[in-house]
């Protein structure tokens, strides 16, 4: 198998620093998961260093196995009923003004893990209510209730990836119907009230009428938010990258994005859920 060799523009520096060291103790301290780690991001060492990461709550097993993600599969533990305050206490210790919780898929639990979310947001908003509180969820399996439970908790953005187009879902061994699923849930989020927000990789393939179709399937959806950055290959086991999009690529559809209505956009080379979270929250704020 051919593999593509990486442009210039996707080079990042390793990490380095004291901060990313405190950064790194601080979880190892704490017991916390971070997507940062499990998903092998490749902007770690800059948001490490900047005091910053995005906890990963519901352990680091997760249930599913899609074909782009370096985060481990199997059977995962019971959830950890301490890990909520080890969240708060992290963010205490950090200095967070906006804290990005993500959690694995967790298939095996009746709410899909709903009631941890809740437990975290609730304990954050209590005892930090200055600190801003972003959720990257799962589907929940489509469970209107959990989705729901979670928006009365509060957070103050609703962040939900549909992360590639309809025709690549097979590819990613993701059903179809997933597809939908989310779509659904991005929009019953939107007609609760929440603000929406989600993410695309590209590079896996799509064609130019595929991703328009999943910018315009998401804004019919109400989001308001979107991510768009380059697919990297985490490792030999996920799907290879089938092309790399130049920065002015990425510069071309953040420009239809914003045409097609959404509120704030962020594309590049390096750009994933939590990138920036911070300052498109407030940018989307100040827009809105």
């Amino acid at each position: 198998m051919n593999h593509l060799k990486k442009p210039d523009w996707l080079k990042v520096r390793l990490p380095s620093g004291g901060t990313y060291f405190q950064v790194s103790e601080l979880l190892r301290r704490r017991g916390l998961n971070t997507i940062c780690q499990s998903a092998r991001c490749p902007n770690i060492g800059e948001c490490w260093g900047q005091r910053t990461a995005t906890f990963l709550i519901l352990g680091n097993v997760c249930t599913r196995n899609c074909g782009f993600c370096a985060v481990t599969k199997g059977r995962p533990m019971p959830p950890d009923e301490r890990e909520p305050e080890a969240v708060l206490e992290a963010i205490r210790e950090m200095g967070l003004r906006y804290a990005v919780i993500t959690s694995v898929t967790r298939d095996d639990l009746p709410d899909g893990g709903a009631t941890h979310f809740v437990r975290t947001i609730r304990l954050i908003k209590e005892n930090c209510p200055e600190t801003g509180v972003e959720v990257l969820i799962p589907d929940f399996r489509g469970d209107e209730s959990a989705l729901l439970r979670v928006l009365d908790a509060g957070p103050d953005i609703l962040n939900h990836n549909l992360e590639t187009t309809l025709e690549l879902y097979p590819r990613l061994n993701r059903q179809r119907d997933n597809y939908f699923r989310s779509l659904r849930l991005l929009k019953r989020a939107s007609e609760f009230g929440a603000t929406t927000k989600s993410g695309l990789m590209v590079g896996l393939g799509e064609t130019a009428d595929d991703l328009k179709r999943a910018l315009h399937d998401l804004r019919e959806a109400g989001c308001e938010l979107l991510t768009l950055g380059q697919y990297l290959q985490p490792g030999p086991d996920q799907v290879p990258v089938d092309r790399y999009y130049s920065p002015e690529e990425f510069a071309g559809w953040r420009h239809l994005a914003l045409e097609i209505g959404f509120r704030r956009v962020v594309a590049g080379p390096l750009v994933r859920s939590s990138y920036l979270a911070e300052s498109l929250y407030q940018s989307g704020r100040s827009q809105g």
